[in-house]
Protein backbone atom coordinates (compact mmCIF):
# COMPACT_ATOMS: atom_id res chain seq x y z
CA UNK A 1 0.00 0.00 0.00
CA UNK A 2 2.83 2.72 1.05
CA UNK A 3 4.27 2.12 -2.53
CA UNK A 4 1.49 2.48 -4.30
CA UNK A 5 1.05 5.80 -2.51
CA UNK A 6 4.48 6.71 -3.12
CA UNK A 7 4.18 5.99 -6.63
CA UNK A 8 0.98 7.47 -7.22
CA UNK A 9 0.58 10.23 -4.51
CA UNK A 10 4.86 11.52 -4.51
CA UNK A 11 4.44 13.09 -8.00
CA UNK A 12 1.30 14.69 -7.56
CA UNK A 13 2.60 16.53 -5.00
CA UNK A 14 5.62 17.30 -6.41
CA UNK A 15 3.64 19.04 -9.71
CA UNK A 16 1.64 20.92 -7.11
CA UNK A 17 4.76 22.20 -5.30
CA UNK A 18 6.44 23.56 -8.85
CA UNK A 19 3.44 24.55 -9.54
CA UNK A 20 3.10 26.72 -6.45
CA UNK A 21 6.53 27.87 -6.61
CA UNK A 22 5.91 29.17 -10.10
CA UNK A 23 2.43 31.06 -9.32
CA UNK A 24 4.07 33.20 -6.20
CA UNK A 25 6.93 33.55 -8.45
CA UNK A 26 5.12 35.30 -11.03
CA UNK A 27 3.15 37.36 -8.64
CA UNK A 28 5.43 38.77 -6.32
CA UNK A 29 7.71 39.82 -9.41
CA UNK A 30 10.40 41.82 -7.70
CA UNK A 31 12.12 43.38 -11.00
CA UNK A 32 8.75 44.33 -12.36
CA UNK A 33 7.48 46.05 -8.69
CA UNK A 34 10.88 48.10 -9.64
CA UNK A 35 10.46 48.77 -12.89
CA UNK A 36 6.91 49.95 -11.94
CA UNK A 37 8.16 52.31 -8.82
CA UNK A 38 10.94 53.19 -11.70
CA UNK A 39 8.30 54.36 -14.22
CA UNK A 40 6.38 55.97 -11.04
CA UNK A 41 9.14 58.77 -10.40
CA UNK A 42 9.89 59.06 -14.29
CA UNK A 43 6.10 60.40 -14.98
CA UNK A 44 6.48 62.50 -11.66
CA UNK A 45 9.09 64.15 -13.19
CA UNK A 46 7.60 64.56 -16.25
CA UNK A 47 4.72 66.23 -14.69
CA UNK A 48 2.24 63.79 -15.50
CA UNK A 49 1.50 62.94 -11.86
CA UNK A 50 0.54 64.71 -9.50
CA UNK A 51 2.56 64.82 -5.88
CA UNK A 52 0.55 62.87 -4.14
CA UNK A 53 -0.34 60.66 -6.96
CA UNK A 54 3.25 59.56 -6.95
CA UNK A 55 3.59 59.49 -2.70
CA UNK A 56 0.57 57.03 -2.76
CA UNK A 57 1.87 54.97 -5.92
CA UNK A 58 5.35 54.78 -4.74
CA UNK A 59 4.47 54.03 -0.74
CA UNK A 60 2.21 51.23 -2.20
CA UNK A 61 4.71 50.31 -4.59
CA UNK A 62 7.55 49.91 -1.78
CA UNK A 63 5.27 47.79 0.54
CA UNK A 64 4.75 45.35 -2.70
CA UNK A 65 8.12 45.20 -3.07
CA UNK A 66 8.72 44.42 0.78
CA UNK A 67 6.02 41.66 0.27
CA UNK A 68 7.42 40.40 -2.74
CA UNK A 69 11.09 40.06 -0.86
CA UNK A 70 9.47 38.49 1.92
CA UNK A 71 7.64 35.57 -0.34
CA UNK A 72 11.12 35.17 -2.26
CA UNK A 73 12.72 34.56 0.80
CA UNK A 74 10.56 31.92 1.89
CA UNK A 75 10.51 29.96 -0.79
CA UNK A 76 14.56 29.85 -1.15
CA UNK A 77 14.34 28.66 2.61
CA UNK A 78 11.61 26.25 1.95
CA UNK A 79 8.93 27.72 4.96
CA UNK A 80 5.93 28.67 2.20
CA UNK A 81 2.96 27.22 3.82
CA UNK A 82 -0.39 26.44 1.88
CA UNK A 83 -3.47 28.04 4.34
CA UNK A 84 -6.92 26.01 3.66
Amino acid sequence: MFVLDDLLFRPFVGIVDTLHTMALSEMYDIEALEADLKENQLLYELGELSETEYQDRKEELEEEIEIAQEVHERLTSGRVEVKS
